[in-house]
């Protein structure tokens, strides 16, 4: 049986968390991979929580209930860095995605203890600075799919690129061209700027 790769994505409501999961999912499929994906979420509105769960598997996956013990946690949004909710269930070798500030100089050692990741890899992003002179604005979703994409590999960033150039969900029929290369743009460099 073919091992079934876990994510769960952390975030606000109007973060694109949504949007990010399917893309990711979209992309593995491209590459042949067999995949879900689906959010969890509360009252329809901007900041509110937000999760969303991507399964992707090189073989059919049968799980039909939401991801409780992720191999890779993506927390977009910062501020749930701070709440040990956002932790449980990570797999003791799973994988952290996380937005962060100054991702550089972002105290690992401080967080891991603070909530008890032992063997967990830390991947940092600044997904905030790179928003900020990619788009003007805070859009970190496309950023984190680059950083996730080279924390795990299990997707490669041309596939999650294409899926948006050729706006393969209806989500991204309305991008102008403008938006799908700033979109490129921020995936490339989530890629490239990620820290491990």
């Amino acid at each position: 049986m073919a091992k079934i790769y876990e994510i769960r994505w952390q975030g606000r409501g109007g973060q694109g968390i949504v949007l990010a999961n399917m893309i990711f999912a979209v992309a593995a499929l491209r590459e042949g991979k067999y995949v879900q994906a689906f959010p969890e979420f509360g009252p329809e509105r901007s900041g509110a929580p937000v999760r969303g769960f991507t399964r992707i598997s090189e073989g059919p996956i049968d799980l039909h209930q939401q991801v409780y013990n992720p191999d890779i946690l993506v927390v977009i949004d910062s501020a749930f860095l701070n709440q040990a909710s956002t932790f449980e269930g990570l797999k003791q070798d799973g994988t952290l995605v996380a937005n962060v500030e100054d991702a550089p100089q972002y105290p690992v050692r401080e967080l891991k203890e603070k909530f008890g990741l032992r063997k967990q890899y830390v991947v940092r992003i600044d997904a905030a600075k790179i928003a900020r002179e990619v788009f003007n604005r805070p859009i970190y979703n496309t950023t984190m799919m680059g950083a996730v994409s080279k924390a795990t590999g299990l997707v490669k960033p041309e596939s999650i690129i294409e899926t948006i150039r050729e706006r393969s969900l209806p989500q991204l029929t309305r991008f102008t061209d403008k938006m799908i290369e700033q979109n490129i743009t921020a995936i490339r460099r989530g890629y490239e700027e990620a820290i491990f």
